[in-house]
This record gives C-alpha cells, sequence and structure tokens, in this order.
C-alpha cells in the first residue's frame, strides 16, 4: 500500500535524495544506498553499496547489516 502523501513531501529531502527501502517478510530490509544507519547508542556506520540489507531480527553478527543469520538453519 502507498501513502498517499507520498515520500516527495517529506522535510528537507530533494526528489534526488529518494531512497527506496524493500520489506521482505522473515528477512531483511533492503535499502538503495549508499546509506548512513544512526544506531541507538548514537554510532553512525555508512556503506558505499548500491543496495544494503539491513538486520530487522538483531540476530546478525555484524548488525545493522544482515549476515543472514534469520534464516532457519536446519
Amino acid at each position: 500500500m502507498r501513502s498517499a502523501s507520498g515520500a516527495s513531501g517529506a522535510p528537507g529531502a530533494a526528489s534526488g535524495d529518494v531512497r527506496r527501502v524493500s520489506l521482505r517478510r522473515k528477512g531483511p530490509m533492503l535499502v538503495e544506498g549508499p546509506v548512513e544507519v544512526e544506531l541507538e547508542d548514537g554510532t553512525v556506520v555508512s556503506s558505499d553499496r548500491f543496495r544494503v540489507a539491513l538486520c530487522t531480527c538483531r540476530r546478525s553478527r555484524r548488525y545493522p547489516w544482515c549476515d543472514t543469520s534469520h534464516r532457519d538453519r536446519a
């Protein structure tokens, strides 16, 4: 479902600054890069990759980056 207001109305966001975020059930959040992520403690980590996978389950040993630890292990 798309928001009626859209992302372009966000304060301070120029049309070229809009990032696509893709959510996956039982998986990571995919974000078009490059990105900077501010952690709870104020630390900022960055990636210059064209797409990054952000961990949403907190099982990753490389948090906030996803390392596929969310997958069921047999």
